[in-house]
């Protein structure tokens, strides 16, 4: 493969990659918690830059609450334990009833919806979901984390004699691991920046706080977003 040909099948990704309006949503986001990292909750331009960019992000999740409730209503796959089910169903709940709600805050933020107090209400409901759904699924993630590791440990002394590296299923195993521990870490971080939105611990988790979080959050939905590589052909 060409130096040409490289480069146009990887900008090919990156327009594939920003053809998605949840690339889109979490590239903003990005920019929403840099900007509140930045303003510290004082008055100036990276407060503006926050407060416009979370008002436009609300238009990229119209209608999302629909992906979550599909979730919440499909079977869980078999053999997943109770408990672990149903932190997974309350999860696709309060995530649903987030972004259905966050629709309210977007009508009164913008002028549709005239009552300033029932959109401060809804937003604040709306936020005390997030984080619900933030813990159930740090929760979630841990419960997978250890039935994966469990049948890791299994297959290790079924291939006591072999280089566990070389078995695909192993592979996998250990690609699936790595993928839960990264989005176990972003449902850790997200549960940080839910307290911090609604101030329940100010002196704690203050407004930098909540902005270097968010942002470190919003990088890793972009790194989970992006497309598989395109592996060069050498002839």
């Amino acid at each position: 493969m060409s130096t040409l040909d490289a480069t146009r099948a990887e900008l090919g990704l990156l327009v594939l990659y920003l053809g998605k309006a949840e690339a889109r949503d979490k590239i903003c986001r990005a920019i929403q918690y840099g900007s509140k990292f930045l303003s510290n909750g004082e008055p100036g331009t990276a407060q503006n830059v926050d407060k416009t960019t979370s008002l436009a992000r609300k238009v990229f999740r119209l209608f999302k609450f629909v992906n979550d409730l599909h979730a919440l209503i499909s079977p869980t796959p078999q053999g997943t334990p109770l408990p672990l089910a149903l932190l997974g169903k309350s999860k696709n709940a309060l995530l649903s009833t987030f972004l259905f709600l966050d629709q309210f805050v977007w009508l009164g933020r913008t002028g549709i919806y005239q009552n300033k107090e029932r959109t401060e209400l809804i937003g604040r409901i709306s936020l005390y979901c997030w984080l619900g759904s933030s813990v159930c699924a740090t929760s979630v993630e841990l419960g997978e984390l250890g039935r994966l590791s469990a049948s890791m440990k299994k297959l290790e002394k079924d291939l006591k004699n072999k280089n566990k590296y070389d078995d695909e299923q192993y592979r996998a195993k250990l690609n699936k691991s790595n993928e839960r521990t990264l989005s176990l870490i972003k449902a850790g971080i997200d549960t940080v920046v839910a307290v911090g939105l609604l101030q329940l611990a100010p002196k704690t988790v203050t407004p930098r706080v909540t902005g270097a979080f968010g942002f470190v959050s919003s990088l890793i939905s972009c790194y989970q977003l992006l497309p598989a590589p395109v592996k060069s052909k050498t002839v």
